[in-house]
């Protein structure tokens, strides 16, 4: 599903450049579940941004579900990114004056789906994150955990071919984030591919496989299962 060969990231401050990544390869297959961990500053989140095409690498190849990357315009791009691809953030990044419902429905309106089609699959994805409740509610009468799966069910409402996860659980209590865990779970039983950063040991090991990162390079790939 993702094939990284010698991804190259670096940032200029002044006269320094720093390379934080540094000439990574990496494959994620189809339906897997894959965490990266890492100290803080290791590249966790530079690595998910490039996977997501969130940002782009100075030199490197990223090939998603067969299509290099590299050959696609910006608008293009964009286009991969609303129709292929699922981000959750860790600060819900829900809009206020929007309900539960709205939050997902809208943003499948905005990628051309019928309205009954935008409201059939928002409903779908907020039962799939056990929502079906709240789709009235506002965000600020919603918890913590409740307003991030609302950014899932956001996330996975036009069926995403990768959803990526950045430090998903960083704002809840550990509690709450067992049940955002067990949503992730969930989705990866029915064969979404998932890529998480997460700097919690016991959650990574929840997942198919880690990668470890050291300062810009795979320090260790481990299979959990």
């Amino acid at each position: 599903m993702i094939k990284v060969k010698g991804l190259v990231k670096k940032y200029k401050s002044g006269t320094l450049e720093l390379a934080v990544l540094k000439g990574l390869d990496l494959e994620v297959k189809k339906g897997e579940f894959l965490s990266i961990t890492g100290r803080s500053g290791s590249g966790k989140s530079t690595l998910l941004y490039q996977l997501g095409l969130l940002d782009e690498p100075n030199a490197g190849e990223i090939i998603i579900n067969d299509q290099d990357i590299s050959k696609l315009d910006s608008t293009e791009r964009s286009r991969f990114r609303l129709n292929e691809l699922g981000y959750i953030f860790q600060d819900y990044a829900l809009v206020p004056e929007l309900t539960a419902f709205e939050n997902v429905f809208v943003p499948l309106l905005m990628q051309g789906l019928e309205k009954k089609d935008a409201e059939n699959q928002a409903v779908n994805a907020m039962q799939k994150v056990g929502l079906s409740e709240k789709l009235k509610n506002l965000p600020s009468q919603l918890s913590g955990g409740e307003q991030q799966r609302v950014s899932i069910a956001r996330a996975i409402g036009h069926n995403p071919k990768i959803l990526f996860a950045d430090e998903p659980t960083a704002n809840l209590d550990s509690e709450t984030a067992e049940t955002v865990l067990k949503t992730f779970l969930d989705l990866h039983r029915e064969g979404q591919t998932i890529v998480m950063v997460t700097h919690e040991p016991e959650y990574a090991a929840l997942t198919d496989r880690i990668v470890l990162l050291l300062d810009g390079t795979i320090g260790s790939d481990k299979r959990n299962h």
